[in-house]
């Protein structure tokens, strides 16, 4: 008996043994289960505390190029950080969104966010390779990198990536997470997103794209510059088949239409830099919108930019600019390339800036000419000289003595300044307007102490001249420095009967919802006399008639010109303005110097101007300076101003009641005064 019990005690103790080891297993799982849990928690706590939320998926602005156009809304160029064009999915065809699912991803319409067995093939190959060569991303997980996270292969990174995956698919469903990915995805040669690429690689909209060039397009994110058709146009075949062949395999296109699409030639667009024609006024709008809004606007926002160019003119304006200079420096054996030149166009009657050229290689020098450079306008300046004596009370017939004059200046060796013609003569009694037409310097200096300094300074001022001017008889001469843009700006003032308008280069700036940021409102003050205006536009006709500026006579059609000449022709300019065209020219060396003894403004400057106004005014009738009321017109002896019936006689502009006077007694030793 005692035996028996033992043995049942023994088999008693083996049992609690043996459930006490089930017990402390249980207790071990649940531990071990406690334990991965909470540091599953943790590790996923740790993996998404920095992560970014994903509630601004479907508010998606990202940085896409600002957009200029010229007049005629045709694109100029465009600022960007990235060169991004915005596509709304439904505008790409369904055969160019399954090129990319079936290059990229083929399950993406199955999975949720992540493809377990592309992730396992992956982890075997980098396995093998011993480092990350391979991920096995999915599109969402693409969409996830691309928009929150760094490039940098790690596997903390990618455990990220896959969780944000997964929360993109909860959250978007596939058209716009298809959206997102095409949209920001870079595609080699600077363009990102499937718009750019289309009309970087095709010139054509993702809207319009064919089989074979979306799938040459969806070969590309792997690998950009390795399936780039302009550099490795056999890899890039090799690719596009690669992609075509799963498009079949996935059943998305037929054996017929996969070999078709393959065999189609790629036509794709030239890779050459686009032709910079506006380079000037395209850098003029880009420090305007920079300095006004901010860099991160202009390079991130997509505004559109619409401008007053006119691209035809600006082309017209860039040869016209390069076929001058080029002239000159074949004349005097100069160095190609060495002279520069500048030229300015604006509308006369609203101020819009229709083509400007700033210097000859906008590439090698971005300073612009014509609207930085201040340089002496020489006898350009006249015109504002004599309008403000028209405006005082003298007129077209009034005449004062070419003969030689001696000032007081202290500046000058002797004490005594004594100005000189251009070709070293004296011409005696002369009109003013034979002296604005050929633009005699010493009858100018007497008009201007007739009218006195601080007059025509004032007068100046008001016509749109900016820049500070000398207060003293060499005003006439030209030599306070101006820029092109001014002197156009006040030459603009007599051709629109006394208007000053403001030049704009900008018309309206459009953000990406189609809010206008601004728009330009034409300012146009009267500032003169439209009767004074017309009178001055009638002697400056004679230039191009008889003139200094006889050079563009061949244009065939009323123009209110002058020549500009500085001392030893380091300055040549030509303006000249229709009632509703006006462009200026100047012709100079950036370090002064001389252009050649020969090369005046009617000869350096005018053809430029000629060559540029022939093309930019042919589909304008030749017009007439209208004339104002109060203005009369009266037979004048062409040498005295004297009302005459005989040879050599002109039709003159006078102001109502302030005609010459029938006969008139000697003449004093400056000037005659044939008004009443």
């Amino acid at each position: 008996m005692p035996l028996r019990r033992k043995k049942s005690n023994n088999r008693n103790e083996g049992e609690v043994i043996k459930l006490s080891k089930l017990l402390n297993i249980f207790l071990g799982v649940i531990v071990v289960t406690l334990l991965v849990t909470i540091g599953g928690a943790i590790g996923y706590y740790s993996f998404t505390m920095d992560l970014p939320g994903i509630d601004t998926l479907k508010d998606y602005r990202p940085s896409i190029a600002s957009r200029v156009y010229d007049d005629n809304n045709e694109l100029i160029d465009e600022f960007f950080l990235e060169d991004r064009k915005l596509v709304r999915i439904a505008e790409v065809p369904k055969i160019v969104r399954y090129a990319f699912v079936a290059s990229e991803d083929s399950r993406f319409y199955e999975h949720q966010g992540l493809d377990i067995q592309s992730i396992f093939r992956a982890v075997f190959k980098n396995i093998e390779a011993g480092h990350i060569i391979q991920g096995g991303s999915t599109i969402t997980q693409q969409v996830a990198k691309m928009m929150y996270l760094s490039p940098e292969k790690k596997y903390t990174r990618k455990i990220k990536e896959a969780i944000l995956a997964y929360k993109i698919d909860k959250y978007l469903n596939k058209d716009e997470i298809l959206n997102l990915y095409l949209n920001q995805i870079y595609l080699g040669h600077g363009t990102y997103g499937i718009e750019s690429a289309a009309l970087g690689y095709f010139g054509k909209n993702a809207k319009d794209l064919k089989l074979h060039e979306a799938a040459m397009l969806a070969g590309l994110p792997k690998a950009p510059s390795n399936y780039s058709p302009f550099l490795h146009y056999d890899k890039a075949k090799q690719r596009q088949i690669y992609v075509l062949t799963r498009m079949m395999e996935d059943g998305y296109i037929s054996q017929d239409e996969m070999k078709k699409a393959s065999e189609a030639p790629l036509k794709l667009r030239s890779i050459k830099p686009k032709d910079k024609v506006a380079a000037y006024f395209v850098e003029n709008v880009r420090r305007y919108v920079q300095e006004k809004y901010g860099a991160d606007v202009l390079y991130k926002e997509g505004l559109s930019i619409y401008t007053t160019l006119d691209l035809n003119a600006q082309k017209y304006a860039r040869d016209a600019v390069e076929k001058g200079l080029t002239e000159l420096e074949e004349r005097e054996k100069y160095q190609p390339k060495l002279v520069q030149g500048a030229l300015f166009c604006m509308d006369v009657k609203t101020g819009a800036v229709r083509a400007m050229v700033g210097g000859r290689d906008f590439s090698k020098s971005e300073f612009n000419r014509a609207t930085q450079s201040r340089r002496q306008p020489g006898s350009a300046f006249k015109p504002l000289i004599y309008t403000a004596a028209f405006d005082k009370g003298l007129g077209p017939s009034t005449r004062f003595v070419d003969s030689p004059i001696a000032l007081e200046d202290v500046s000058q060796e002797g004490g005594l300044w004594k100005p000189k013609n251009f070709d070293d003569k004296f011409m005696g009694p002369i009109t003013m307007r034979t002296a604005l037409v050929l633009s005699r310097n010493v009858v100018t200096v007497k008009i201007l102490q007739e009218i006195g300094v601080d007059y025509a300074v004032s007068y100046a001022m008001n016509m749109g001249i900016t820049s500070p001017l000398v207060r003293t008889l060499s005003l006439a001469l030209g030599v306070s420095g101006v820029t092109l843009q001014e002197l156009v700006q006040a030459y603009g003032v007599l051709a629109n009967q006394g208007k000053k308008v403001t030049p704009y280069f900008i018309k309206k700036i459009v953000d990406r919802t189609g809010n206008v940021f601004e728009e330009t409102k034409i300012q146009s003050e009267q500032v003169i006399d439209p009767r004074i205006a017309f009178i001055t536009t009638y002697v400056m006709q004679d230039v191009v008639v008889r003139g200094t500026g006889t050079r563009a006579r061949s244009i065939g059609r009323p123009v209110a010109a002058k020549t500009g000449t500085t001392n030893d022709t380091r300055d040549a300019w030509f303006i000249g303005a229709t009632p509703s065209l006006i462009a200026g020219v100047w012709v100079g060396f950036d370090q002064e110097a001389s252009l050649g003894k020969q090369e005046v403004g009617g000869r350096a400057a005018a053809p430029i101007w000629l060559y540029f106004m022939e093309k930019a005014l042919q589909k304008i009738p030749a017009e007439s300076f209208p004339t104002p009321e109060g203005i009369v017109f009266i037979k004048v002896d062409s040498q005295t101003g004297k009302p005459s019936s005989g040879p050599g006689t002109i039709f003159e502009a006078f102001l109502e009641g302030a005609t010459p006077k029938e006969s008139v007694g000697a003449m004093n030793d400056e000037k005659e005064d044939l008004f009443r």
